[in-house]
């Protein structure tokens, strides 16, 4: 856990947070990461159940297919020290008809700011989904996700927005062989670069 920061103070406040009452009485404590020497940032969307019921954030099959397209290992990933991990909720927010619900509004404003400040050399941000790609890019996002991706290289070199890597995404991913194609080993050269 030392990899992940000295985060027990921001886990405190978190847990002490009225808005996260539900998480806090039933035993859930928040899932991030901020090493101060972070190089890497990861926004995704919030934790999803296999996740937050291991208390470790991206261990599900979404977790695996992200390390394999930014070239890390498991042990790199967790262990480094280079990588802070800040979803735009901490928290599982439960099922929806298809999939995940979205994070709770506020939460990424509330406390990105405020816990990014202990990580002072961040050189690159993955954005993954339209959650963080709104919050980070603001007006300059595309009109559809898809678009955004396209356009990476308008974001370069401090934001890389990313298609989730669900397994819900397999049809995405045929209709836009372009992705794993062209964008996956760009992205590998970005963590590289940043890492360097």
């Amino acid at each position: 856990m030392a990899a992940y920061g000295n985060i027990d103070g921001f886990i405190k406040e978190i847990m002490a947070d009225s808005e996260n009452a539900a998480f806090t009485a039933a035993g859930q404590v928040p899932l991030f990461a901020a090493p101060e020497k972070a190089r890497i940032l990861v926004v995704g969307q919030a934790p999803g159940r296999l996740a937050m019921e291991s208390r470790l954030f991206w261990n599900d099959p979404s977790g695996d297919r992200l390390r394999d397209w930014m070239g890390v290992d498991r042990e790199f990933f967790y262990d480094s020290g280079f990588l802070a991990v800040l979803p735009m909720d901490f928290y599982f927010p439960g099922k929806g008809k298809s999939g995940d619900l979205p994070p709770r509004r506020g939460f990424a404003e509330k406390w990105h700011p405020k816990i990014l400040k202990s990580c002072p050399d961040i050189r690159l941000t993955i954005l993954i989904g339209q959650y963080s790609m709104k919050y980070y890019l603001g007006d300059r996002i595309k009109k559809t996700l898809t678009e955004t991706v396209k356009s990476r290289h308008e974001y370069l070199p401090d934001f890389f927005p990313l298609v989730h890597p669900s397994p819900r995404n397999r049809l995405w991913l045929s209709r836009n062989p372009w992705f794993e194609a062209e964008a996956v080993p760009e992205l590998k050269a970005a963590v590289k670069k940043a890492l360097a």
